[in-house]
């Protein structure tokens, strides 16, 4: 296997990306001047070591000192409420939306339709952690699933619904209402859809 082959091989890693669109990539890199290849390379190298993951709501985020990201470590932040989104993009588009003030619970993906494995793709163990706790310590009011309208955002749906059974009467749980059509992605929506999405939660 040749560099040009091996390096196809590393971008079809990438969400979305078929075998033609790796080929792509790497004749584009090999079109631009070695300044832009050693910046690439530099700006991948940086990522690993200078971005950290918020052990709260795990969120990726870049800081030299707090552990906890912008949000987590703000004391406005309305630790009542806790909002459960699909990965980071959904987290920006929301927040560009200026709808939401609490809490947020990255879940690190969907559940697949047909699958027995449901930790190994998103993080259903550390959710149900963090709402003992916020239940417990920071009197969490609402649960807010906010995911994709698609069949496996709708699956994860109920998934994490039968696991906050134990919380029914305790805590409103309530999933994105009217405005997100069905099959959009969160990560896609404007600010207006986001709120009348968030208004009209049930």
């Amino acid at each position: 296997m040749n560099q040009i082959e091996i390096l196809a091989q590393l971008f079809k890693e990438f969400p979305g990306i078929g075998e033609r669109q790796a080929k792509r990539f790497v004749y584009f890199l090999l079109h631009k001047n070695p300044i832009y290849v050693n910046d690439l390379g530099e700006a991948i190298m940086k990522i690993k070591s200078e971005i950290r993951q918020c052990p709260s709501c795990y969120l990726f985020f870049q800081s030299e000192r707090s552990v906890l990201c912008e949000t987590c470590a703000n004391p406005k932040t309305d630790h009542t409420s806790l909002l459960i989104i699909e990965k980071d993009a959904d987290y920006e588009s929301i927040k560009k939306s200026k709808n939401y003030s609490g809490m947020y619970f990255i879940l690190g993906g969907l559940i697949p339709i047909v699958t027995k494995d449901t930790p190994n793709f998103v993080r259903v163990n550390e959710l149900m952690k963090v709402v003992e706790n916020r239940f417990k310590s920071e009197g969490l009011k609402e649960i807010i699933i906010a995911l994709s309208l698609n069949p496996q955002g709708e699956n994860t749906d109920t998934h994490i619904r039968e696991l906050l059974n134990e919380y029914d009467g305790k805590i409103k749980i309530s999933s994105l209402g009217r405005g997100l059509s069905t099959g959009s992605e969160l990560e896609y929506a404007d600010s207006e859809t986001i709120k009348n999405a968030l208004r009209n939660r049930s």
